[in-house]
């Protein structure tokens, strides 16, 4: 069957593919030659000049489909930019796609990135290749990912092993303890490896805390070589436990004179301060020789 010819100059039929369709001046100016030719309505030629470019787009799109790479098997154009990448379950090798190799004891997962195999629970990936078994020793079981174990309570692990925590008399596990996974019993402390009893002096009783002295004095006591003795309260004074040295403090009024409480003598033009065993000038005087005299 003899070929039909192009309807205008320069655009092929589909299935020409050419490599270099007509952007020609010779086009447009066969329209325009056509366009100006007596006999013709308007409807035809704006017709066949609609008709000249809908066949100069589809040549257009037909020689950029040509001049795609072509897409191997087993893959598909990407879905943003050029090229292409594998489907699910292949993976590129050169310039094709190649099904992913499922090792024993692993499944595959529905990813079109990384390795595309995932081991089974109890089962950890070596050199990315392939699953081996996790081995639980004794005293240890496997953690919820199924990759690794952990050792069971009341043992600690050692190595490759978990080995039973030796807890020595009147003491008990504990996770948060630290350096050891034990804690002595109330009434007694760690020494050398063992819980001994605290010797809790008379008016003393058992610090609640977990450091510092394994005792302390009752109040009204404090600690004096091992023992607690009583704070002796001179008069015009309180006992106050928060004192660093003394134990007591003076009544306001009084001030600490060696082991006892002094009243303070007022001058003129003075007051008590805050605390109330010192005094201080009033405004507009100033202290001189123990005095209070006016600033000038």
């Amino acid at each position: 069957m003899p070929r039909k010819a192009a309807p205008f100059p320069g655009v092929g039929l589909a299935g020409d593919c050419p490599a270099k369709h007509s952007w020609q001046p010779g086009f447009f100016a066969e329209l325009r030659d056509r366009r100006s030719k007596p006999g013709q309505t308007n409807a035809q030629r704006l017709t066949k000049l609609v008709l000249g470019f809908a066949l100069l787009v589809f040549a257009t799109q037909v020689s950029a489909q040509s001049a795609v790479t072509s897409i191997p098997e087993n893959a598909h154009a990407k879905r943003y930019g050029d090229g292409w990448e594998c489907d699910v379950a292949f993976r590129p090798d050169g310039d094709q796609c190649v099904a992913v190799v499922i090792p024993k004891n692993a499944y595959g997962i529905n990813h079109a990135y990384g390795k595309g195999w995932e081991c089974h629970h109890g089962f950890k990936e070596t050199n990315e290749t392939s699953c081996v078994k996790v081995v639980v020793p004794e005293g240890a079981y496997l953690d919820s990912l199924g990759e690794r174990w952990r050792c069971l309570r009341g043992f600690e692990k050692n190595g490759e092993t978990c080995r039973k925590i030796a807890i020595p008399p009147n003491a008990f596990l504990d996770s948060s303890a630290y350096e050891t996974a034990w804690r002595c019993d109330r009434g007694y402390m760690a020494s050398e490896g063992k819980c001994v009893a605290i010797d809790v002096p008379k008016n003393g009783y058992l610090n609640p805390r977990n450091y510092g002295q394994p005792w302390i004095c009752e109040r009204g006591f404090y600690e004096n070589d091992g023992k607690c003795d009583p704070v002796i309260v001179p008069p015009n004074a309180y006992f106050d436990s928060s004192a660093s040295n003394s134990r007591w403090e003076c009544e306001r009024g009084y001030s600490k004179v060696r082991d006892g409480c002094e009243l303070i003598i007022l001058p003129e033009n003075a007051h008590l301060d805050n605390a109330g065993n010192r005094w201080t000038c009033n405004r507009n005087f100033r202290l001189k020789e123990r005095r209070c005299v006016p600033r000038r």
